[in-house]
């Protein structure tokens, strides 16, 4: 059974950089596309970043596109998301999921249902 932990939220001021780790375990990412989701307080969960598993294409959000960026390390089976110029808008619960079925693409990221990690609360404030 796979199982997501993420880690390396926390508070930061506008205009400041964070690094979210999504470590995984009970299986290899290798065969798995990977996204991550923000969920704002009364907000819907969004999607903001998705890497397939197939061909490493990256899919990113217009909210983030520019600021936020995804890797995946399938030696360290981890996902990343580097988060630059930080707004108060990006105050949210970030999760990583994971699903071998997702679709992926460049313009695309939909179809993610069966594993996702607790989250991790990033809050941007001065």
């Amino acid at each position: 059974q796979l199982q997501l932990v993420e880690s390396g939220g926390g508070l930061v001021q506008p205009g400041g950089s964070l690094r979210l780790s999504c470590l995984a375990s009970g299986a290899t990412l290798e065969h798995f596309a990977m996204a991550w989701f923000r969920q704002a307080p009364g907000k819907e969960r969004e999607g903001l970043s998705c890497i397939a598993s197939s061909d490493g294409s990256i899919y990113y959000a217009d909210s983030v596109k520019g600021r936020f960026t995804m890797s995946k390390d399938n030696a360290m089976n981890a996902v990343y998301l580097q988060m630059d110029s930080l707004k108060p808008e990006d105050t949210a619960v970030y999760y990583c999921a994971a699903d071998p079925g997702a679709l992926v693409g460049i313009y695309y990221c939909s179809g993610f249902g069966d594993y996702w990690g607790q989250g991790t609360q990033v809050t941007v404030s001065s």
